[in-house]
């Protein structure tokens, strides 16, 4: 088992940056890739980015390609997604999740950070 533990949401303008912190802990060898999600109010779940645990390849979805960096810690069992030029349309509930090696879903999820930029 995996719990995640997120950080590091607030409220920004138009423009700003926010870091967002992931810390992971529990049966973290298990650990394949892991992942940024965000929801917004009626909207449907979606990746944000998400990275290769022990290799470091990344994935970025278009709406944030080139704005959004995500990295990890494996020493400290940490993810981060820098987000600098932070838009109104990036406003929504942000999610760590994992997935482990030999299972195709996302299966640990962290609580969720708010995320809301003014414009």
């Amino acid at each position: 088992q995996v719990q995640l533990v997120e950080s590091g949401g607030g409220l920004v303008q138009a423009g700003g940056s926010l870091r967002l912190s992931c810390a992971a802990s529990g049966r973290t060898s298990n650990i394949f890739r892991m992942g940024w999600f965000r929801q917004a109010p009626g909207k449907e779940r979606e990746v944000v980015a998400s990275i290769i645990w022990r290799g470091g390849s990344t994935y970025y979805a278009d709406s944030v390609q080139g704005r959004f960096t995500i990295s990890r810690d494996n020493a400290k069992n940490t993810v981060i997604l820098q987000m600098n030029s932070l838009k109104p349309e990036d406003t929504a509930v942000y999610y760590c999740a994992a997935k482990v090696g030999a299972y195709l879903e996302y299966e640990y999820w962290g609580q969720g950070t708010q995320v809301t930029v003014s414009s």
